[in-house]
């Protein structure tokens, strides 16, 4: 599935690559200004040294551009590549779909492929934005942040390790569950579309038999599985926020009143506890992010596969060894022909010789 899809990546493997080199060139950026920060208040507020706090501080500014130019272009190539990748998928999807047979159609209903060209490509195109992006900028700046926090003070900073394992060990059991229903969703969707087509192609005919009220307890069905499919997702990856916020208030108390006690003995200055504070957020939020790319590639994963379905369906009508593309005269022979409605069915005509 994954070498089917990747194939469709075809000219925009460059904005691919970029995106990342420029998500963790932020990521370095960020995780240095905590480092300035505690230098300007250790170096240059306690020691009341002004030339150190503008020398930090304009190389903070600087840090900070650098940041913001490598978000910029991060957010512009990925949406480039994304959008692309999006725009191949389809592509492809039609090209192959204009190559079916009539029993590789008969697989596939017209809303279903409706379904796999709008809603599922929709879905891989914001994950495979969001791999480019957060995927590669969650982990990075949570890993730096983790080795920063533990350069700074090892024994203080081992309470993010709790944190992380308390909130990975949640995650791994929300995230499972919440998977089974969004799989679910869009088999859903193609009720939805059949239900819309069937009553647009036919509203003279709807019409003509009075069957709007019919029609709209059938979409009004079709729209509510798809309503409790949901809602049965969300209220486990709902969890993920109180958990973290939970998370993130134990440790930044946890931290200001072990850290409190080690400026008093003088094991820690105070900007160093403003960096693992800050450090605290970043590891927390970054690990709350990576919970919720899982559960955005959990929702890609069944539209990923659908649309590999489609991509890897292959006609079975074949030209034989010499086929012949020119009949001069017109004329079509069938000798002995059987002919049944799909291959697994009995033939309803047998040995059919007909010019």
């Amino acid at each position: 599935m994954l070498k089917v899809l990747g194939a469709q990546i075809k000219e925009f493997k460059k904005d691919s690559f970029l995106t990342p080199v420029f998500m963790i060139l932020e990521v370095i950026m960020e995780m240095i200004i905590p480092m300035l920060m505690a230098s300007i208040i250790d170096d240059g507020v306690n020691a009341g040294n002004m030339n150190h706090i503008y020398k930090i501080g304009a190389l903070m500014v600087v840090t900070a551009l650098v940041g913001l130019w490598g978000g910029i272009m991060g957010a512009k190539y990925g949406a480039r590549a994304s959008t692309g990748f999006a725009r191949n998928l389809r592509k492809a999807m039609f090209e192959n779909i204009q190559t079916y047979s009539f029993s590789s159609i008969d697989k596939y209903s017209t809303s279903s492929l409706i379904t796999r060209l709008t809603t599922d490509v929709t879905n891989m195109q914001n994950s495979y934005q969001m791999i480019l992006r957060m995927a590669m900028r969650a982990p990075a700046s949570m890993i730096i942040a983790m080795v920063m926090a533990f350069t700074i003070n090892a024994r203080l900073a081992s309470v993010y390790l709790v944190a992380v394992v308390f909130l990975a060990v949640c995650i791994s059991l929300i995230i499972p569950r919440a998977t089974k229903h969004f799989r679910q969703v869009f088999e859903k969707y193609d009720e939805l579309n059949a239900s819309v087509q069937e009553n647009v192609s036919a509203i003279r005919v709807v019409k003509a038999y009075v069957r709007e009220d019919y029609e709209t307890d059938k979409f009004q069905k079709a729209n509510s599985n798809i309503y409790n499919m949901f809602l049965r997702a969300e209220k486990l990856v709902v969890m993920n926020m109180p958990l973290m916020q939970a998370t993130v208030y134990t440790c930044i108390l946890l931290i200001s009143w072990f850290g409190a006690k080690m400026i008093v003995a003088g094991g820690l200055t105070t900007g160093e506890m403003m960096s693992l504070l800050t450090y605290c957020m970043n590891i927390l939020m970054n690990l709350m992010m990576i919970s919720m790319i899982f559960v955005m590639l959990t929702m890609s994963y069944a539209s990923a596969k659908r649309i590999a379905e489609v991509l890897e369906e292959k006609s079975d009508l074949h030209n034989p060894e010499n086929p012949v593309f020119e009949v001069r005269d017109g004329s079509i022979s069938f000798r002995n022909v059987d002919f049944a409605y799909n291959k697994s069915g009995k033939p309803v005509l047998k040995n059919i010789n007909i010019d």
